[in-house]
């Protein structure tokens, strides 16, 4: 049989009943209790000394008091045999309980035992006793002042078309609930990244009218790099926007919803009153119903806590008290690279040259639309034009002297380096370079620079002259010279029929074709 506590009212009216006159049926009505019941309060309190013609002064504490121990069923501390059992057991269950078994488990346990309790007082009995199913007591937060804390929290809604690739994608709202007024602004997104948070926050900066000076985000890895409960360590790109925008950011404690209980419940209210039953066409059209839901519906319901409207509120209290909007942020992309061996380093897959004295270091690199910036252990020792992917941006200052030439085909310094050996070699040089596509023919000049480190700059310098008095533009034919030491050497002479004849064959052999016939007939017939 249940046990349940007897109320004194209820005995007091049952008495004051039947003290007018009235039958056990009417009395039993008329308190609203059982007819056996009210039968067990009238025969304990005739005992303890009631009489029906005294009238109703008798219905003294005294006798109630006595009338309830009378009918109160005979069970100490209010619990039976069954409870008494597991009492018995208590450290046992106790210890079931800590390791986390389920009460029906715990029964079967028992059973073995050979202890049989019903369930109901077993359950009773592992919550009142040990500690089963007990959540820590709580408080109300105080809402603080107005326009300083800001809560967020992305929250799933359902399944949207996506305009790009035709197919059903999940859709997130990224939900700001302001904490003094309840005035909330929704995001929509099909991803969590840093660029959907900075998307939302600049939405949302926009409808508010100002920032926050306070966001109290969950432990998104888009913003907290390293979740700690007092010194969470968050991500280079939501401190740059942090920055950028002049709040601060108070995250919420891992897996701690009451850290941030006003946007967690709104999750709810959104997916329920906005989302659910709605049809959209895509991602834009859901954005702009959800900021008309916002500004008409949510901003203008009467707030369960609050009692007014959250819209009202804002716009009394807390507009007035934001930051300033800022300039519409470039979202940047922080990577940590390593200057390779070319003196280049890897962002967004285009190269950019680092000095060369950072040769095989990490740096950390900050590139947004415009510029990429290189840091080297916080200073900044690099910024490049951002370029587009596959592209390069090389500075000839970054490179080691020796190979600058070479590495941005700088024809020119090649040619006054060639000059610093001779003038002969210089313009030697600029005869070679001299074609449509002067760095293919770097090689070759580059091997006239090493004769002239091997053979000294001076018989370069000649044979370089020499070749150029006959017109000999070859650097093989300079290093077969310099070789055979002939640069010195004078040209033999030209013979001195050679300045007036124009041929060096014999002047028969250029005879009319019919002379030579007969003079072939001649020889013929003398045969």
């Amino acid at each position: 049989m249940a046990f349940r506590e007897v109320a004194v009212t209820e005995i007091r009216e049952v008495l004051r009943a039947w003290l007018s006159g009235a039958g056990l049926r009417q009395v039993a009505a008329q308190a609203g209790v059982d007819r056996k019941t009210a039968r067990r309060y009238v025969q304990a309190a005739v005992e303890a000394g009631l009489a029906r013609e005294a009238g109703a002064g008798q219905l003294s504490d005294e006798l109630v008091g006595q009338v309830a121990e009378a009918v109160r069923p005979v069970r100490p501390g209010g619990h039976g045999l069954a409870w008494e059992q597991l009492e018995a057991c208590q450290e046992q269950i106790a210890g079931q309980v800590k390791a986390g078994l389920s009460v029906v488990k715990i029964g079967v346990l028992l059973e073995r035992q050979g202890v049989v309790v019903p369930y109901r007082t077993l359950h009773r009995f592992c919550v009142e006793r040990c500690g089963f199913g007990r959540t820590a007591a709580t408080v109300r937060v105080a809402d603080g002042e107005p326009g300083v804390e800001c809560q967020l929290d992305f929250g799933y809604l359902g399944m949207l078309a996506d305009p790009v690739t035709g197919r059903q994608r999940k859709v997130h709202a990224l939900i700001f609930t302001a904490c003094y007024s309840r005035h909330m602004f929704v995001w929509l997104s099909f991803t969590q990244t840093l660029g959907a948070f900075v998307a939302g926050c600049e939405a949302a900066w926009v409808f508010f009218g100002g920032v926050f000076k306070v966001l109290i985000p969950d432990n998104a890895s888009a913003i907290v790099a390293d979740a700690d409960a007092v010194n969470p360590r968050f991500t280079a790109g939501w401190l740059d926007y942090a920055q950028h925008c002049g709040f601060a950011t108070d995250a919420a404690r891992v897996r701690s919803p009451k850290d941030k209980p006003k946007v967690e419940r709104a999750v709810q209210y959104v997916r329920g009153n906005f989302f659910a039953g709605e049809h959209f066409t895509g991602l834009c059209d859901a954005q702009a119903a959800s900021e008309a839901w916002c500004r008409q519906m949510a901003g203008m319901r009467i707030h369960g806590t609050t009692c007014a409207r959250p819209a009202e509120v804002f716009a009394e209290h807390e507009a007035g008290v934001l930051l300033p909007l800022s300039l519409p942020y470039d979202v940047p992309v922080f990577t940590r690279v390593k200057v390779h061996r070319d003196f280049h380093v890897e962002v967004g897959r285009a190269l950019y040259s680092a000095p060369k004295e950072y040769l095989g270091c990490h740096l950390d690199a900050r590139a947004d639309s415009a510029l990429v910036k290189l840091f080297h252990r916080g200073q900044l020792v690099k910024t490049h034009p951002r370029q587009q992917p596959g592209r390069r941006a090389t500075d000839p200052a970054d490179l080691p002297a020796e190979k600058t030439i070479y590495a941005m085909r700088d024809v020119a310094s090649l040619a006054r380096s060639a000059r610093r050996h001779g003038d002969a070699v210089g313009v030697y040089a600029e005869r070679l370079l001299d074609t449509d596509l002067p760095w293919t023919k770097m090689r070759q000049v580059y091997r006239l620079l090493g004769l002239a480190r091997r053979y000294g700059p001076g018989p370069v310098d000649t044979a370089c002259q020499r070749a150029l008095d006959l017109d000999v533009i070859n650097v093989t034919k300079i290093a077969s010279m310099l070789e055979k030491a002939t640069e010195n050497t004078p040209p033999p002479p030209r013979p001195a029929a050679a300045a007036t004849a124009r041929f060096a064959r014999d002047p028969a052999e250029y005879r009319p074709a019919g002379t030579q016939l007969t003079l072939i007939e001649g020889r013929e017939a003398g045969r």
